[in-house]
């Protein structure tokens, strides 16, 4: 508890180096705001804290679809006005409306052009209210706002590069060298029987940092284009990461110790694991020719299976091959990604990332937004009170820009506290201090000593939420100007309808088609198991990377809407990481039938079986009807695996994977649809 404790209030050297940055640019950016004359230079210095983050790529990235999102609902702020002005509520509907549309696009999309697709929905309602009431103002209301986040986006972005910079091409090679190492640890513990705790652990851990992995290559492509086309290659490392947890995972479950034909490939393989747990990985080289040794064993099956049930022995050969053929891709890929690019057209052209879209969630996201501004908005005309107006863009704001979180409801209230526990911060300093003592010099010396631990918390994944909703709002309350006056009651008024504006956008997350996140991973482990089904029954055989990339996407989505499920979220990933493996056998086992090295009746063998399997997972059977499936393919495996071929022993040694996948995992595989 005490080292718990000492991690979150002790920051590293990487934490300082970032907090003084960012409030160095934040500063620098206030000092360009005020000689530019620009109406609310606040928002320059806010934009630095919310692009803010410690890695070079990710500011770089956040600030281009900052600065486009902004662009975006400028445009649009121009259109509406003039065209719609003319009639409040058809203004008002238009505004609703084109929030729920930037809000549908943000949940399709993924970070950072989520973000972007937000920010470009309420944009328009900032600068789109204040220029309903004066229109003569619209002009210099869109070009104000686009130079302060400009001012903002320019000066975090030169402070990320200039000021110590920490890298996302680096940064992405160190957490993929210890990826691998923790999942060489997982595979060194489940080869030697490890207590399974342990395992689930590293298991979570792993499936946590693939995760992590894909969200830094999205911001790695706008750091350094040269180096950061390379990364491209992740798209294929973070699959060959999955499978080969996966085909870990399946190995200890269905282990045979005393099998002497499979114990040389299993000391092998646990050799490697155990000197790839801990080593730096400096050089790859050796691991990979000790891998390809391993890899050769595992291509030619032996003649004597060392067991009465051969069919058996070749599904753990095949296993054992699928994983050493995942970690070897893994170590190519931390080589690819070290590496300069040579020809970075060959990387322009290989094919995006696929990724699960929630069209569904996307749609309920985007009327709850718009629900939600116009009821608020329609109290602002009817009211015409002026406070609510920061009311109405803060519930545009929440309801948009939290709408995809798994639990937008607990995001939305760490926002809240962050606010709240930055309102007397700024009433000390903005009403109390800084009348008395005004300029930019007195600023520095209040603000600093208060942004600086803000930011230092923002630095700790646990409190980041929590942390930029304070410095952010600080600021906002805050509202910094060349000359400071002592105004308390503008001052609680306008702070207060923001409190307010974010309950009601809780509120509306509550009651209006509120989430339910047992209900968006059950869609996903549907798509999963349809995903399965297309391989056992689509004409044309899909391209390993392509299914590995999807399985991944579809995992990484499941991850935070099952964490807090406790062991039946395990169950689940579990479930969802035996898939990969399942596709895998499915994939080689049409290639074996379509390629003309089985028999007649093997080949009709495969085929109703592939055709079983589809219509379990399309139409979920009873476990019976499961059983019976199993029990049947165990049978039949056996009879393909007298032909004596080498081939038929490998179609017969995929079903028997297949099945024991589907055996091992009913919650996932036994799921209604």
């Amino acid at each position: 508890m005490r080292d718990r404790l000492a991690g979150l209030i002790r920051p590293t050297r990487s934490d300082w180096i970032f907090a003084l940055r960012t409030t160095l640019a934040g500063l620098v950016a206030l000092l360009v705001a005020y000689a530019l004359g620009l109406g609310q230079p606040h928002w320059a210095m806010m934009t630095v804290f919310i692009v803010a983050q410690p890695v070079a790529g990710m500011v770089l990235a956040k600030g281009f679809f900052r600065l486009a999102g902004t662009l975006a609902g400028a445009l649009a702020a121009l259109f509406f006005v003039p065209v719609f002005g003319g009639n409040a509520w058809l203004f008002l509907a238009i505004l609703a409306l084109w929030i729920g549309l930037c809000t549908w696009l943000s949940s399709l999309l993924r970070n950072p052009e989520a973000y972007g697709a937000a920010l470009a929905g309420y944009t328009a309602l900032i600068i789109g209210l204040p220029a309903f009431t004066e229109p003569q103002l619209l002009h210099e209301l869109a070009l104000t706002r686009c130079g302060e986040i400009i001012v903002g986006i320019v000066c975090a972005g030169l402070s990320s590069r200039l000021m110590l910079p920490q890298l996302a091409s680096e940064a992405l090679s160190l957490r993929l060298a210890r990826s691998i190492n923790d999942l060489a640890a997982y595979a060194a513990g489940a080869f030697s029987g490890a207590e399974i705790t342990k395992l689930r652990a590293l298991h979570r851990k792993l499936i946590a940092d693939t995760q992590a992995l894909g969200e830094m290559r999205a911001y790695a492509r706008l750091e350094t284009p040269g180096r950061a086309s390379r990364a491209q290659s992740l798209r294929r490392t973070i699959g060959h990461l999955l499978s080969a947890i996966s085909a870990a995972r399946m190995l200890h479950a269905h282990a045979m110790p005393d099998n002497k034909t499979l114990r040389p490939v299993r000391d092998a393989l646990k050799s490697v694991v155990d000197d790839l747990a801990t080593d730096g990985l400096d050089d790859t080289g050796p691991f990979i020719a000790r891998l390809d040794d391993v890899a050769a064993r595992t291509s030619t099956l032996p003649r004597d299976m060392g067991t009465d049930d051969p069919v058996a022995t070749a599904s753990r050969f095949a296993l054992a091959a699928e994983f050493t053929h995942a970690l070897k891709g893994a170590l190519r890929g931390l080589d690819m990604l070290r590496q300069e690019p040579r020809d970075r057209l060959r990387t322009r052209r290989q094919p995006a990332l696929l990724i699960h879209r929630d069209r569904h969630a996307a749609w309920r996201n985007a009327v709850r937004a718009m629900v939600a501004t116009a009821l608020v908005a329609a109290f602002w005309l009817e009211t015409q009170w002026s406070a609510t107006e920061g009311t109405v863009i803060i519930v545009a704001v929440v309801s948009s820009l939290f709408a995809a979180r798994p639990f937008p409801v607990k995001v939305a209230w760490g926002f809240f506290k962050g606010t709240l526990l930055a309102l007397p911060f700024a009433f000390v300093v903005g009403q109390l201090l800084l009348p008395a003592f005004p300029g930019f010099f007195w600023f520095t010396l209040f603000a600093v000593p208060i942004l600086v631990p803000a930011t230092l918390a923002m630095a700790n994944p646990r409190l980041t939420g929590v942390a930029t909703a304070f410095a952010i709002n600080f600021l906002a309350f805050l509202s910094p100007h060349q000359v400071m006056t002592y105004d308390p009651v503008e001052f609680l008024a306008g702070s207060g309808s923001i409190l307010i504006g974010i309950l009601l956008a809780m509120g509306v997350f509550q009651v209006v088609l509120p989430v339910d996140p047992q209900q968006t991973a059950e869609r996903i482990v549907r798509a999963m198991r349809e995903d399965l089904a297309r391989l056992c029954l689509h004409e044309r055989i899909a391209r390993r990377s392509a299914f590995e990339s999807l399985a991944y996407d579809r995992i990484s989505q499941l991850m935070p809407l099952l964490q807090a499920k406790g062991k039946d979220g395990e169950i689940l990933i579990g479930g969802s990481v035996a898939a990969v493996t399942a596709g895998l056998e499915v994939l080689r086992l049409r290639k074996l039938q379509l390629g003309g090295v089985l028999t007649q009746p093997a080949r009709d063998a495969a085929s109703r079986f592939l055709r079983d399997i589809a219509r379990g997972l399309l139409v979920p059977p009873s476990g019976h009807s499961w059983d019976t499936i199993i029990a049947r393919t165990r049978q039949e495996a056996q009879d393909i695996a007298e032909a004596g071929t080498t081939e038929a022993l490998q179609a017969a040694a995929a079903m028997r994977v297949i099945a024991a996948a589907i055996e091992d995992h009913p919650a996932f595989f036994n799921r209604r649809a």
